[in-house]
């Protein structure tokens, strides 16, 4: 098996290549709003369409209880040439995307992507839209590497045995992913190894392999006081004002050393290894330029003492007040005792940590701490559980060789502090490994306006999955 001729079909192809890509961002498939129900379809359809033209066979599956009621899922298979011994690989994308807004804060509108240069007045080119980088840009490097090899050699797939599966919930919570891999478990089973590209590089120029993400626990929390908003001067003082009552609780979340104060919450995180400190201290990352990237100084690099400003995002769990909401907000003036307050918590976790026990501790510490005339209202947005990969098996070993092809560098091997429950899912459905070659930047954007996606990392991304059949191939003990 040779990459070359796929290699050369993406070179010179690379224009429609990126046409494909603009014109799957200008649909928008906002998940988490149901006014973009139709549009989210309309997304799933243009992927099977895209995957179908690469020689897969592809479904549009619907999810949800009644079947429809969730956003549809796109599986694609093909069934790898007869002389291929390789594994059989889970390839994993979500093609559905954040809300655009605040829009008055985009550059140009959100759904009408434009190619601008990378850095301004600098080389290079971006792809400015919602869902660039996270994750239809991503995914696209995939799906034009499986265009290249039926293109350039007639091969699906490159004859590797492949399944693809994206997925259209995964920016609201992927609440009927679960159940899907349930219900197609014996097809899915069959599957050696997981590969997602939806993580980031170290920079430009610096590709890596992520081998661990952290999981989630997502919470809302009402405390509720009087059966109405009271006169604040003629209630003030005399009954409970559950904004005042709310904030005093969560601020009891941490201790001064701003480690969780929940009892039980740090059981199964594991201790870093001297190994994994040196590693990631010899990355050099530079935290002084980290910070000054999203606005602050060199003094708010702040968290649990103890662990390194890379150490907190990969290694540790944290607890996160993402939105509280209570009483008057509007402008002017109005003098009121809310009824009642609430707040958006979410934990992020790693290692052995998981989500559902996590949520439980935490309810039962609110209601310790329930305050008096109060009651709590607690609601559990579920999550998805952490997901740590073997750093030597024979597959990222491939996927290593395949970026380092691409790309003339070797990959360095990093965490996140994001989270993607599909990995924790594979892993303790499936027992499936994940491989997380992604080919973002930390300035990216991802979830903001302004997002963007730059094309050396898109054509990267395009060479490496072309690379990784060749690696794929080499396993099988195949020529």
């Amino acid at each position: 098996m040779r990459s070359n001729e796929a290699l050369a079909w993406l070179e010179s192809n690379e224009r429609s290549s990126i046409d494909r890509m603009l014109e799957w961002l200008r649909i928008p498939s906002v998940s988490t709003d149901p006014a973009y129900k139709d549009d989210v379809r309309r997304a799933a359809q243009w992927a099977c369409e895209h995957l179908r033209a690469s020689g897969f066979d592809v479904r549009v599956m619907e999810t949800g209880e009644p079947a429809g009621a969730g956003h549809p899922v796109v599986l694609a298979t093909c069934p790898g040439s007869p002389g291929y011994r390789g594994p059989h690989v889970l390839f994993y994308g979500h093609y559905d995307v954040q809300p655009a807004d605040p829009l008055e804060l985009w550059e140009s509108p959100p759904f009408e992507p434009v190619i601008k240069p990378a850095v301004p007045g600098g080389p290079g080119e971006r792809v400015v839209a919602r869902g660039a980088v996270d994750d239809k840009g991503q995914v696209m490097t995939f799906l034009e590497a499986m265009r290249a090899w039926n293109e350039a050699g007639g091969e699906v797939g490159g004859g590797v045995r492949y399944t693809v599966l994206l997925e259209g919930e995964e920016e609201s919570g992927s609440a009927n992913l679960e159940r899907f891999v349930e219900q197609n478990t014996d097809e899915l089973k069959g599957c050696d190894v997981c590969v997602i590209s939806d993580t980031g590089m170290l920079g430009r120029g610096k590709p890596a392999i992520t081998y661990g993400v952290r999981g989630l626990a997502y919470t809302e929390i009402v405390l509720h006081g009087a059966d109405q908003d009271l006169h604040s001067g003629m209630w003030g003082g005399k009954a409970p004002n559950p904004i005042s009552e709310l904030v005093k609780v969560l601020a009891r979340l941490w201790d001064d050393d701003r480690r969780i104060t929940i009892p039980g919450f740090y059981e199964g995180v594991r201790e870093l290894t001297p190994g994994e400190r040196d590693a990631w201290r010899a990355l050099a990352i530079d935290e002084a330029a980290a910070l000054a990237g999203i606005g602050l100084g060199p003094e708010a690099s702040v968290g649990e003492a103890g662990f390194s400003f890379v150490e907190r995002e990969w290694a540790r769990p944290t607890a996160e007040i993402n939105g509280i909401v209570g009483g008057y907000t509007g402008k002017g003036a109005k003098t009121v005792i809310p009824s009642h307050a609430s707040a958006k918590v979410s934990f992020r976790l790693v290692d052995d940590q998981d989500p559902a026990h996590i949520t439980e501790l935490f309810f039962a510490w609110l209601r310790e701490r329930t305050p008096t005339g109060c009651r709590w209202e607690m609601i559990d947005h579920s999550g998805g559980p952490p997901a740590t990969v073997a750093t030597d098996s024979p597959a990222l070993l491939a996927a290593k060789g395949a970026l380092e092809g691409a790309s003339g560098v070797a990959p360095a091997m990093i965490k996140t502090g994001g989270s993607i429950p599909v990995a924790g899912i594979l892993k303790s459905r499936l027992g499936l490994e994940t491989i997380f070659m992604g080919f973002g930047l930390e300035d990216d954007r991802v979830h903001s306006p302004n997002e963007k996606f730059e094309l050396d990392c898109f054509r990267l991304g395009a060479r490496a999955h072309t690379r990784l059949v060749e690696q794929l191939w080499a396993m099988g003990g195949v020529d």
